[in-house]
């Protein structure tokens, strides 16, 4: 069975890997090249053809029937030949294999180093930074006759449809008629007497008005659209219409800074990535207050940095949050009966990554799980810290 699923690796998803058991499982991470000289010449694929090599090897260096090994891979190895698929890339590409459920493979929004692991479960926590500091925030495009509304996180941004819940424009509200006379008014206003068409100022307190009446329409329509309660609300507007709709807001967690600018003039992208640098702070708090509990409980029983603890607390549910040091790893085997821990220099075939098994533990039983880059780390130069539950 073959899925090619760009942008929907969720946490369901996860799970489903993770329950999968069955030897010869076969993991493969690489970057793929959205532009330029990487994308014309095929890198992608070039590095999956000597991923494919890499696998093959040890697959039978395990002892796989070496007859049998190329009709195994053969999914992967079509894959190099989807031209669509390449010409529609993404920043990162995990590929999943295993004699049951076959091959699956997800487009993701952000690069992954080359990596290639073969065992009797898949390597998984290169995908952990999806769900953590990664937020769902909704962001609201607003003027006058431009309305949209969109769902957003670190790494996805959707527009929701607003049909019928929503008015996308003020003369849905006013009426066209009314919209006319404004503009009438708003064009013409220095050609003739204040009083020719209305009293002096009555014309922008009529506006004023039809675009509080407009807001209060749009806020019912997103109160009730917003699934996630907890979510923030960011505006996406002019300066001028900010704080007419925080005036009639009754969203509880609108954003008390907007994104300036008319948003009509502005590309998804552009919006995504200017939204997500606005609440991004907002969404690592957690992560500080994590790595601020870690260093006032340090030298306590509540932290530690010893693989020896760390790895068997990952199993039994014991850690609230595991820091990992990006770019590493660690290798070895567990004898959880025997409460047994033998490190290894480098993958081999009896071993496993003790950091794989420790942070999906963590992840599966409720724990957070954030990467690090080196000077981040609560204990300097070792490649995972705890957080300890009890």
């Amino acid at each position: 069975m073959n899925n090619f699923l760009a942008h929907t690796f969720t946490k369901k998803a996860f799970e489903q890997l993770a329950s999968i058991s069955n030897q010869y499982s076969v993991s493969i991470y690489l970057p793929m090249y959205k532009k330029g000289k990487e994308l014309n010449e095929g890198l992608g694929q070039s590095n999956l053809k000597s991923c494919l090599k890499k696998v093959h090897a040890v697959l039978v260096e395990y002892g796989y029937d070496k007859s049998s090994v190329n009709a195994y891979l053969k999914p992967i190895r079509n894959l190099i030949f989807e031209l669509s698929f390449w010409r529609n890339p993404s920043e990162g590409l995990a590929i999943f294999l295993d004699k049951d459920k076959g091959m699956r493979c997800y487009k993701l929004p952000f690069p992954f180093e080359i990596k290639t692991y073969v065992a009797d479960h898949f390597y998984l926590f290169p995908l952990l930074p999806l769900f953590h500091n990664n937020g769902i925030y909704y962001l609201l495009e607003l003027s006058r006759d431009y309305v949209k509304l969109y769902k957003g996180s670190r790494n996805n941004f959707r527009d929701i449809p607003i049909k019928k819940i929503i008015p996308k424009q003020l003369e849905e509200v006013v009426g066209f008629d009314f919209e006319q006379k404004m503009l009438q008014y708003r064009t013409g206003h220095m050609m003739y007497p204040a009083g020719s068409f209305h009293g002096q100022g009555e014309g922008k307190e009529d506006e004023k008005k039809e675009l509080l009446s407009f807001f209060r329409k749009i806020n019912r329509g997103v109160t009730k659209i917003i699934s996630d309660k907890k979510a923030p609300l960011i505006l996406a507007c002019t300066d001028e219409l900010y704080p007419v709709y925080k005036k009639i807001n009754s969203y509880h967690k609108l954003w008390d800074t907007n994104l300036s600018g008319d948003p009509e003039f502005k590309g998804t992208n552009e919006l995504h990535k200017a939204s997500w640098s606005l609440i991004q702070y907002y969404f690592e708090t957690k992560k500080r207050e994590k790595l601020a509990k870690f260093i006032s409980k340090f030298h306590t029983s509540l932290t530690t940095c010893q693989l020896s603890e760390i790895i068997p607390a990952a199993v039994k549910g014991k850690i609230d949050t595991l820091f990992v040091q990006q770019k590493e790893d660690v290798f070895g085997t567990y004898n959880s009966a025997k409460g047994c821990l033998i490190l290894d220099s480098c993958k081999e075939i009896r071993n496993i990554s003790l950091l794989n098994m420790a942070a999906i533990n963590t992840f599966l039983q409720g724990g957070n799980v954030y990467f690090l880059e080196a000077e981040e780390m609560p204990v300097k130069n070792i490649p995972m810290n705890a957080l300890l539950r009890f």
